[in-house]
């Protein structure tokens, strides 16, 4: 049972940073320096769902996975935190009523009372290596490796900025 839940674990986490994408892409909304950290913590959280998957259920995957929730809900937190006076605005689009970084830190949280949930459960043999599986960890990488390249784009070697409005790699390949 664990070796299903980790894979939907893994399969749930790589959908959220697809999900980033779609805002990114499809409505425009280039993420933030807080928001781009919280990716960071979502691959954290998903790196330790593979090695799970990959190698089967032992606690320092599920340390990797604890680690990643709790960095991710305190930069969560903090964008919360920024956004939650009245009047100080908003980033990004809502769903269902509430910004990706308010989903974002409800996720790290529900992560980290399902790995715990996950610690209780009797060990299991590791997950046989199915087709399913060994998909779920390609796509998760590709989508990790994506979202590097995509942040690499937008930043560059230089911090960056706080409200971005463009790639710093189209401008340097412009001449700008």
């Amino acid at each position: 049972m664990a070796g299903a839940l980790n894979l939907l674990g893994l399969l749930g986490l790589t959908a959220v940073q697809v999900a980033g994408f779609a805002f990114q892409f499809g409505l425009g909304e280039l993420p933030c320096p807080l928001c781009l950290l919280q990716r960071v913590a979502f691959a954290m959280v998903a790196f330790g769902f593979l090695l799970n998957v990959r190698y089967g259920a032992q606690a320092m995957h599920y340390g990797i996975i604890l680690l990643g929730a709790l960095f991710g809900m305190s930069v969560a937190g903090r964008q919360v935190l920024l956004h939650i006076v009245p009047g100080s605005g908003a980033y990004g689009s809502a769903v269902l009523g509430m910004h990706f970084y308010t989903w974002a830190f409800l996720l790290f949280g529900a992560t980290i009372l399902a790995t715990a949930v996950l610690l209780l459960l009797p060990g299991e043999a590791p997950v046989r290596r199915g087709r399913w599986a060994a998909v779920a960890v390609y796509v998760a990488i590709a989508v990790t490796a994506a979202n590097a390249a995509t942040t690499f784009a937008e930043c560059g070697p230089i911090e960056c900025p706080d409200d971005p409005v463009g790639y710093w790699l189209l401008t340097v390949l412009r001449g700008g």
